[in-house]
């Protein structure tokens, strides 16, 4: 990431397939989260919620869903990288009746015509009875 709040080349409509890879609309699934509308009911739902915000380059909710111990000032883009395809590789916890969980999952990428993907086992934990991205277990 480096350049502050860029949006991305491909933008991504209410009635576009959400990057998240569920099988809704953007408007209705992610959306509705990056709008405030809903609060995300497990952590996994949560991490996919926060990888459409990095697809979309909502810098806005991605610091709100993140544990204020650990929140970053800002968040900058880099305008050459597209988020194009989320993982989920396992979960532990998380649901609505848990306090805390954690998500593994493998973040897809391009940047310039290059393809990579990222792999991470997050932490999740709830704050005032919402999920709140931690941190990466190491």
């Amino acid at each position: 990431m480096s350049r502050k709040n860029t949006r991305p080349r491909t933008a991504v409509t209410a009635a576009s397939p959400c990057p998240c890879g569920l099988d809704q609309n953007y408007g209705d699934c992610c959306g509705s989260l990056h709008r405030g509308e809903r609060a995300a009911s497990t952590a996994e739902r949560l991490m996919r919620s926060r990888f459409c915000a990095f697809a979309v380059h909502d810098a806005a909710y991605l610091l709100r869903t993140w544990h204020p111990s650990t929140r970053p000032d800002e968040l900058d883009f880099d305008p050459g990288q597209r988020w194009t395809r989320l993982e989920i590789l396992g979960t532990t916890q998380g649901t609505p009746f848990h306090q805390e969980g954690t998500v593994e999952f493998r973040a897809h990428y391009s940047v310039r015509g290059h393809s990579d993907a990222q792999q991470e086992n997050s932490r999740f934990v709830r704050v005032d009875g919402h999920w709140v991205y931690l941190d990466a277990i190491a």
